[in-house]
């Protein structure tokens, strides 16, 4: 789903150039659950940004889903965003005075996508989050953990090749980060490749493999063992 080869990113600000990545080889297949983790600073958000076509590389090779992306033109990798990559942030991102539908039918708007189809299609992820009820609320009337669920449901709607979630879990209490969680790994279990950055070592703990990185390189990249499952019927609770 994802290959990486020597990829690198380096900042410059005047006379001075700061590599954010350095020759970073990662592989990523489908179906898997991956988190990315380390300390501020450390290359991973620039990683996100690139795997999420929101940034290029400086050197080095990135392919999502048989696609070369540091090929592409802009509006070829605005493209790929919208139909491949499916966003979920720590902030949600959702416009407040809008319902839940309405926040998921937008990246389908953006798509051409016809009016009674955008509403299936967002209904059915709602009710895949388990907000099948709560579809005519505004974003602002929704609690933080619906609301990140409203994002993940956003993120589904295109039926993308890959998650990628940046902190998904930051701004929640735990009950509402362990729903978070719940979700992703029922869509893991349905076949969907995830890609998450978080700081906390036991979120990471939910995933199936975690990658570290410190000082723009990767430091290690290991299976987890004891992962934390979460029962899928918290979804609905």
């Amino acid at each position: 789903m994802i290959k990486i080869e020597a990829l690198k990113k380096t900042y410059k600000t005047g006379s001075i150039s700061v590599e954010a990545l350095k020759d970073t080889n990662i592989e990523v297949k489908p179906k898997e659950f991956v988190s990315i983790m380390g300390p501020s600073g450390s290359g991973k958000s620039t990683l996100m940004n690139i795997l999420g076509c929101l940034d290029k590389p400086s050197g080095g090779k990135y392919e999502l889903d048989g696609e070369k992306i540091e090929e592409l033109d802009d509006v070829q990798l605005a493209m790929i965003r919208n139909k491949k990559i499916g966003f979920v942030f720590q902030s949600f991102n959702l416009l407040p005075r809008i319902s839940a539908l309405k926040n998921v039918e937008l990246p389908m708007i953006y798509a051409g996508m016809q009016p009674k189809e955008r509403r299936e299609r967002a209904i059915q992820a709602l009710e895949r989050v388990g907000l099948g009820d709560r579809i005519d609320h505004k974003s602002n009337e929704l609690s933080g953990g619906q609301r990140q669920r409203v994002a993940i449901a956003r993120s589904l709607v295109n039926n993308p090749s890959i998650i990628l979630a940046d902190e998904p879990t930051g701004n929640l209490d735990t009950k509402s980060g362990d729903e978070v969680m719940a979700i992703f790994q029922q869509l893991n279990r349905e076949g969907a490749t995830i890609v998450m950055v978080t700081h906390e070592p036991e979120i990471a703990q939910h995933t199936k493999r975690i990658i570290t990185f410190r000082d723009g390189a990767v430091i290690k990249d290991t299976l987890v063992e004891n992962q934390i499952i979460i029962n899928s019927n918290a979804i609905k609770e």
